[in-house]
């Protein structure tokens, strides 16, 4: 999968959330203007990579995402764990993690409802039981 620049990522973000859309109506949605042609430029670039399918329908195009979001979000953190950390996403999610200036009661209880779904048979000390 080619890589996506922060401008491509956002327009998959309209995409990803509001569907099939003309140029205008993607517009309406991005937090930066950009001008008709160059949106279509990059849509065509994202067609181009495989990301975005298109079609039409009367007068007017209707672009679309191809591929979900979770597809591309599992790649992408795959790309940055390859390049940052070895490969082991689990370096890279304490990175981000230590990353934090701080986590609050309810990040922590979050973290631990990911751990407890991806190690179902095994239960999940919480911090009473931790001992140091």
């Amino acid at each position: 999968m080619a890589s996506l620049n922060p401008t491509e990522l956002e327009i998959m973000k309209v995409l990803w959330e509001h569907g099939s859309l003309k140029p205008a109506e993607i517009q309406r949605h991005l937090s930066f203007r950009i001008k008709n042609s160059a949106l279509r430029w990059q849509l065509g670039a994202l067609m181009d990579k495989g990301q975005v399918t298109r079609r039409k329908q009367g007068k007017a195009f209707y672009y679309r995402a191809a591929m979900r979001r979770q597809n591309v979000f599992q790649r992408l953190t795959r790309r940055l764990a390859d390049a940052l950390c070895g490969g082991s996403a689990i370096a890279l999610i304490g990175q981000m993690i230590e990353s934090q200036e701080e986590l609050s009661e309810e990040d922590i209880r979050e973290l631990r409802r990911i751990a407890a779904r991806k190690a179902p048979s095994k239960k999940i000390p919480d911090k009473k039981e931790i001992k140091e």
